[in-house]
């Protein structure tokens, strides 16, 4: 056990030492919440132990008490450390991973280190993460203009329909993107975006399928993974073999917010020209010789300028963290069927039904039905009445979205819940929608 595991929170008192308690309530005394909150929205931004939040902080002191020493001659040998670890976690090189603050920023960062085209194709989905699908829109609407494809997904839904349909649809695209090819210009591309969970509806996407049927139709994978860190067991990118893989380390794995990963098989290094924003390590193509060689992934990913090492650094603590719970594969069975079980109790107590009824695409967060009508339309004056409703009268929270003509929420299950937080949540929701649906339904 390293050192960051045994650090006490000192305002809590609390110890990581001996065996831990059960999953479930007790397990709030290892995290800071406020004692009513009732949270099922650990997907959103992700919740820190306190054991992390102790280690960041005793990391903190230490940089204060010699920024110069830590930041020059001890930073870049803890931030390999940390990188390896992950590496392993994901099953893939030291040298293809590399920090980045979130996902957005690493799908971003892709994103617009690929040289577009006129006549390029970008795929999004219409269920990608809206800030996603806002950069997708984005490089669209600036030269050379890409042309953006977008595949229809509507759930409930299987995994073998989407791939069926995916691939369907991929092939359109590359009949599109041939007709378009010139003769004399350059050589057309297709990027997929694809989610490796779903953002709402909370699903696990076929990634590793959709990878595979990408790889064997020439198209250029970039997996936003914001939610599999820590989610989805078993995740073998060196198997997989994703062009891009980006995920969040402050969201399932419990890190400190601002820590996530970009994934970038050696092959693929040298589309990544420049991280955001462009470091000292960029390696212009106009160079005198004898310097710096491109790719410098390491490198360059290494210092984009002065910012707080410490979320990076902390994913030590958390898989300290979660080696002491049990291991990836307790806690994934616990929340596993929490979310089952939580999500079934929900539905019985709205009258109401899971998205997902098999279980094949939920693995700790779960969809259910809430009992608002397709007359309440999704604005965000709606948004934020019902946020605004459960946040502060209630004091819990899930995810609430509209898709394919229903209100739904979605619950995150984690170490912390027990169905009684899943029954609490309906006791909100039956009080909450009426009125809802009585201020902004079509016949209000």
């Amino acid at each position: 056990m390293t050192a960051s595991l045994e650090l006490a929170a000192d305002t809590q008192n609390v110890t990581y030492s001996g065996t831990p308690p059960p999953f479930g309530h007790p397990m709030h005394k290892y995290f800071g919440f406020e004692p009513t909150y009732v949270n099922l929205n650990h997907g959103s931004y992700g919740s820190m132990p306190l054991p992390v939040s102790n280690a960041c902080d005793a990391l903190s002191r230490k940089i204060e008490s010699n920024p110069d020493k830590f930041m020059r001659t001890e930073l870049g040998g803890l931030l390999r450390s940390a990188r390896t670890r992950l590496a392993k976690f994901v099953g893939a090189e030291p040298d293809e991973v590399v920090f980045v603050p979130n996902a957005s920023h690493g799908v971003n960062t892709v994103l617009k280190n690929f040289e577009w085209h006129e006549g390029d194709i970008i795929i999004g989905t219409t269920t990608t993460y809206n800030a996603v699908s806002r950069t997708i829109q984005y490089l669209h609407d600036i030269p050379p203009h890409p042309t953006v494809s977008t595949f229809t997904l509507n759930y409930p839904t299987t995994q073998e329909a989407i791939i069926d349909s995916y691939t369907s649809h991929l092939r359109t695209a590359k009949a599109t993107l041939a007709a378009s090819q010139k003769a004399d210009g350059p050589k057309l591309k297709i990027v997929a975006v694809l989610d490796g969970i779903v953002a709402n509806p909370g699903v696990l996407y076929p990634w590793k399928e959709l990878t595979q049927v990408c790889r064997e139709e020439g198209v250029w994978s970039v997996i936003d993974a914001a939610h599999n860190l820590g989610q989805e067991p078993n995740i073998d990118l060196g198997k997989v073999q994703p062009d891009f893989f980006i995920s969040n380390a402050h969201k399932w794995l419990y890190a400190k917010r601002g820590s996530a990963i970009l994934y970038a098989p050696k092959r693929n290094q040298p589309v990544l020209k420049s991280p955001f924003p462009t470091p000292h390590a960029y390696v212009s193509p106009s160079d005198p010789p004898g310097g710096p060689e491109a790719p410098n992934f390491i490198e360059a990913f290494g210092w984009t300028g002065t910012r707080d090492p410490a979320p990076y650094l902390s994913v030590n603590a958390a898989l300290d963290f979660r080696e002491w719970l049990g291991g990836e594969a307790k806690i994934y069975e616990y929340c596993h069927k929490l979310a089952l079980d939580g999500g079934k109790r929900l539905a019985e107590l709205l009258g109401t039904e899971v998205l997902d009824k098999t279980g094949a695409q939920t693995l700790t967060m779960v969809n259910v039905e809430i009992p608002i009508s397709d007359a309440v339309p999704y604005t965000r004056e709606v948004d934020l009445f019902l946020q605004n409703k459960l946040l502060l009268e209630w004091n819990t929270y899930a995810a609430h979205y509209k898709h394919n003509g229903k209100w739904w929420v979605r619950c995150s299950a984690q170490v912390w819940n027990e169905v009684s937080d899943f029954e609490y949540l309906a006791k909100a929701l039956k009080a909450v929608c009426p009125e809802v649906e009585k201020k902004f339904g079509k016949a209000a």
